[in-house]
């Protein structure tokens, strides 16, 4: 669980300040085994979590008659009591947020929300690994999301037979560009049909190609078509009008 996700869960905004501290102690005692704490580290973690900066004077008396806190050393250390109380109330504090964390550095948010679910996650994803300099990952991942976006280009168009075998099993990705680049009823753009062969060929090196390893340059130079496909594509899907 994040910061931010804790907040939410226990509507922090609504507590009285000592209240807030608290909480604040709970969810760094289980994110970071910070037993005892500080009327200085209270302070940053108010501010941190969108709250007013407090009166360290007041804030500490306040911690003192409170029944949650219990005097420690240098600071204060929260009650076995309230501890047991929010163990109860957020089980989830001390795991780790499945949350995607990214900047938008490939994919702005306006490329892809209010698309869907999966293809937001992968944007997020893409996202994500490029910022922290996973590039063969971010390659693999860019490759998936275009192959995903054709697939529902010729569902779309009810052209999807064009790119199945005799079982009805789609193409590998090669054999969806193959009939894409050619194809008059999904019509591509002149820039997409080149940089749906670029991003087949990142992601199969970076997928197969033993000794290969991408960097941050080969996918940087395609970011401005990446985009771009992804835009014609969500549009041919019917995803985005």
């Amino acid at each position: 669980m994040t910061l931010e996700q804790f907040v939410a869960a226990c509507d922090l905004t609504s507590l009285a300040e000592v209240d807030k501290a608290c909480y604040l102690a709970f969810f760094y005692l289980r994110k970071e085994k910070k037993e005892e704490f500080t009327v200085v580290e209270v302070e940053q973690w108010l501010v941190k979590a969108g709250s007013a900066k407090p009166n360290r004077s007041r804030l500490t008396e306040r911690l003192r008659s409170s029944q949650s806190t219990i005097k420690s050393g240098r600071g204060f250390r929260l009650s076995l009591k309230f501890i047991g109380e929010l163990d109860a109330r957020f089980p989830d504090v001390a795991e780790k947020s499945q949350e995607v964390i990214d900047t938008g550095t490939i994919l702005p948010a306006a490329d892809y929300q209010k698309t869907r679910g999966y293809i937001e996650s992968l944007a997020k994803q893409i996202n994500a690994a490029y910022e922290h300099n996973i590039f063969d990952g971010c390659a693999v991942l860019m490759r998936r999301l275009v192959e995903i976006l054709l697939i529902l280009s010729y569902q779309k168009l009810g052209i999807d037979a064009a790119i199945k075998d005799s079982s009805g099993n789609y193409f590998l990705l090669d054999g969806i560009i193959s009939d894409a680049r050619n194809n008059t009823m999904l019509n591509l753009s002149r820039n997409s049909k080149k940089t749906v062969d670029v991003f087949r060929t990142l992601g199969n090196f970076s997928a197969h190609k033993i000794e290969y390893i991408c960097r941050r340059e080969y996918i940087r130079e395609e970011i401005t078509p990446f985009r771009a496909l992804v835009s014609e594509l969500l549009h041919k899907s019917g995803i985005r009008v």
